[in-house]
């Protein structure tokens, strides 16, 4: 229920209906991204076969966090796949290589090239603020960037959604003030490798300057779950209806592999390479946390397994007895059956262990490299992996939605 029609502006029109709502929700994982990207690539295949639409017009609401938030900025201004496949081919280096870390010190100073990139990608002046006319310099549906402040040490997700309370015009710290391009650097600061970024958010309170890092450090590397809060809890002003028939939730990763440390035979053997991976570490388990989180309050349609205990979560015909392998294989109970869920939910990600590298065919590649996230000499692999993965993006998953 739309609160203010008149700060919609050009996006009123679709916005202003009591209709079904299409979520995409996008992780974070440096270079990976590209991996995010093949799997889209196949869904905007399908989704321009089925019902003619690009990406921006199917989902109304886009997260991204990180790496997901250069891809969702871009998608909310009607960027295709190719297009930002492309820009990552040709910025990958200067966004994610650790090599460029004294350039980046440097350009505290001089002129960036980097920000000047962004600016042209995603407009100088655009902002998050709905255009009056729908233009190129406008997002085209509503945009969710997650970013962390580390002035305040909290998680800053900021959305364009016009009648939240920070989005206000009559505030001088309004957020839809914010420059695009400069939310997409602030997301994707990552601690470590890149300064961080600061926004002056009020031009007439300094005191409101703070400093933002990347969103990846936050709870919401994956933003699925937050996404879903901010399109139906009250307090954000939208509110959205929950139900089967009424939200969908998809969810795209930049491949994920558990980082194994210690064994009991030797448990102190690895603790320097745990210690090292801890920040990767960390960003998994918070990845399966939200998937789960929404696996369960949502209705999971399709996703990987997630453990031998609860399986991929995908409500199936099972009996009392059957065993683990059984319940897996087990048909999944048909859409038209409402469960009461408040969404349907498809999670679709890469699998990037030894063993799933080689089930998707990638033998000949090392996992250790692969995992990295600013590792741009794999490119090209991560291209590949992502073809790979969307094979299992199927309409079905979409039910009513397409």
């Amino acid at each position: 229920m739309i609160i203010h029609p008149e700060r919609w502006k050009s996006l009123l029109g679709r916005y202003g209906q009591d209709r079904p709502h299409r979520m995409l929700a996008l992780d974070g994982g440096g270079i990976r991204g590209l991996i995010t990207l093949g799997i889209l690539k196949r869904i905007e295949e399908l989704i321009a076969d089925r019902m003619r639409l690009k990406l921006c017009e199917y989902f109304d609401y886009i997260a991204g966090t990180s790496t997901g938030a250069i891809i969702a900025a871009g998608l909310s201004r009607g960027m295709t796949t190719s297009e930002l496949i492309d820009f990552y081919l040709s910025c990958g280096k200067q966004m994610f290589e650790p090599a460029w870390i004294v350039e980046r010190i440097k350009y505290f100073y001089t002129a960036d090239p980097l920000k000047a990139k962004l600016q042209e990608v995603f407009g100088a002046e655009t902002t998050l603020e709905p255009a009056s006319q729908a233009s190129n310099e406008s997002v085209k549906c509503l945009l969710l960037v997650v970013t962390k402040n580390v002035t305040t040490d909290s998680p800053w997700p900021i959305s364009s959604n016009p009648d939240a309370k920070y989005n206000d015009p009559s505030r001088p710290d309004c957020n839809l003030r914010i420059p695009l391009w400069q939310l997409v650097r602030a997301s994707t600061a990552a601690p470590v490798f890149f300064p961080p970024e600061v926004l002056q958010w009020d031009p007439r309170d300094p005191s409101k300057t703070f400093v933002f890092v990347d969103g990846g450090v936050t709870p919401h590397n994956n933003p699925a779950f937050l996404l879903y809060r901010m399109a139906t809890e009250p307090s954000y002003r939208l509110n959205w209806k929950t139900g089967e028939s009424n939200l969908l939730m998809v969810s795209i990763g930049t491949g994920a592999a558990e980082s194994l440390g210690e064994t009991a035979a030797k448990p102190s053997r690895n603790i320097v390479s745990t210690v090292a991976g801890l920040p990767e570490g960390l960003m998994y388990s918070i990845q399966v946390d939200q998937d789960i989180s929404c696996r369960t309050i949502g209705r999971c349609t399709y996703g990987a397994a997630l453990d031998h205990e609860i399986l991929d979560l995908v409500p199936r015909q099972v009996d009392q007895g059957m065993t683990i392998e059984e319940r897996y294989n087990a048909p999944p109970i048909p859409l038209s059956r409402n469960l009461g869920r408040s969404f349907l939910y498809a999670r679709y990600n890469a699998d990037l262990s030894r063993r799933g590298l080689d089930e998707m065919g990638f033998g000949n590649l090392d996992p250790s490299s692969i995992q990295k996230m600013d590792a741009v000499e794999n490119m090209s692999a991560l291209i590949e992996i992502g073809k790979a993965a969307s094979k299992f993006v199927n309409a079905a998953h979409f039910g009513p939605f397409i």
